[in-house]
């Protein structure tokens, strides 16, 4: 039986806004990447998302972006990478002590939005900021998109790497995402969502945006959190992986011997 990871972007509010059913989605998936403060999420909804991290049993994981409220951390801004890489140890040393203080581990990472896309496309971004990451906690898990800058450099540095794949995004022929605004980018047809996880579990493939089959080796598929309809994808997606022969389990345990 072969072990899927179950994940979604959560924790994006920002004082009294909510985007969202963190409560419902983190009932069903197995582990969450949790915004830190810079593109969304403050020391509340922090708190609040380890905590329901821990009454779910789910992997908690850091999701670090550009410092960009306002755009939701998918804009790309042009700051200077030592910057940068001071950046990320901010955001994950700010969810890591709500993890400490609730006695709960802190297991992975990922980059969101426009840093995680320009970190995937150039080693000499994603080098120093997986560098800042495994100064802060080497045992940390990087979870990415397969094929990318962030997956090699990781690997180089001996991080230990779970490949993501996006179900409600279009991929390019090259195997990065497709950027945000391009027509299609944004999958919304949850049939379509779904055929497309059911592809990849059956084949190992995906199909790129003008067709082209790109072979994926994943360990992890991923909703966000802010999709229309979330809810109602995951469970379908929860299906459609057992339907499948597949066994939902966080990403930390797919690294047990």
């Amino acid at each position: 039986m072969r072990s899927i990871d179950l994940n979604a972007d959560l924790g994006e509010g920002f004082g009294d806004w909510r985007i969202g059913d963190d409560a419902g989605l983190m009932a069903l998936i197995s582990s969450a990447n949790v915004a830190c403060g810079f593109h969304a999420g403050d020391a509340s909804i922090m708190a609040s998302s380890v905590a329901l991290a821990k009454r779910y049993g789910v992997d908690l994981g850091a999701h670090v972006g550009f410092p960009d409220l306002a755009g939701f951390g998918r804009r790309r801004m042009q700051i200077d990478t030592q910057t940068l890489a001071h950046y990320v140890t901010y955001q994950l040393g700010a969810l890591a002590a709500f993890a400490r203080v609730a006695d709960y581990p802190l297991s992975h990472m990922s980059f969101h939005g426009a840093l995680g896309n320009m970190a995937a496309e150039d080693e000499s971004l994603a080098r120093p900021l997986l560098a800042a990451v495994k100064a802060f906690d080497p045992n940390l898990i990087i979870s990415t998109t397969a094929a990318n800058a962030v997956e090699r450099c990781a690997r180089e540095l001996g991080l230990r790497v779970a490949c993501t794949f996006l179900a409600d995004r279009a991929y390019q022929a090259n195997g990065l995402l497709v950027p945000r605004g391009t027509p299609g980018a944004v999958i919304h047809d949850p049939q379509q969502v779904s055929q497309r996880v059911i592809d990849l579990l059956k084949s190992g493939c995906v199909t790129a945006i003008d067709g082209t089959r790109l072979p994926m080796a994943v360990s992890s598929i991923l909703m966000h959190g802010d999709t229309p309809g979330a809810l109602a994808l995951i469970e379908q997606l929860r299906a459609d992986i057992t339907d499948q022969g597949g066994e939902i389990r966080p990403i930390s345990k797919h690294f047990i011997e």
